[in-house]
């Protein structure tokens, strides 16, 4: 009989600042290199994006979005059995930010490790984390 994972609970976090499309055209104006609203949106479709302050690092932001994906699921930190961190930005080397975030979360148990594959990070976590289930 296979079994199926699912999703239970999710939760995301962004930092408080905020920099708009027009934020950053006026700053790049500044280094001379000429850009717009329009142009990045037509582009990217990015109309803002959020910036940590440089004491935070991955790991905090990522204890801010567990926190409420382990509300969500009705689950407590000792119940998690894995932590799969998809990141390009990782708090250090060594450990791996997951083994960190573990740390914060108080989750004793089970696995933790990082993924890096860029901005396809999280469909290759999830991907992983359920071949393990």
């Amino acid at each position: 009989m296979r079994r199926y994972s699912r999703v239970t609970g999710t939760g995301s976090y962004l930092p408080p600042r905020r920099l708009t499309n027009d934020d950053l055209a006026r700053q790049l104006a500044e280094k001379g290199i000429e850009t717009s609203d329009e142009w990045i949106v037509e582009r990217t479709g990015i109309k803002a994006r959020h910036f940590a302050a440089p004491e935070v690092c991955s790991s905090d932001l990522a204890l801010q979005a567990a926190r409420p994906a382990l509300a969500a699921a009705g689950l407590d930190a000792s119940q998690i059995d894995l932590i799969v961190v998809a990141t390009s930005t990782p708090d250090m080397v060594f450990p791996s930010t997951a083994c960190l975030l573990q740390h914060k979360l108080g989750a004793e148990g089970g696995a933790a490790f990082d993924v890096q594959a860029v901005c396809s990070g999280f469909v290759y976590a999830l991907s992983v984390a359920d071949a393990m289930i």
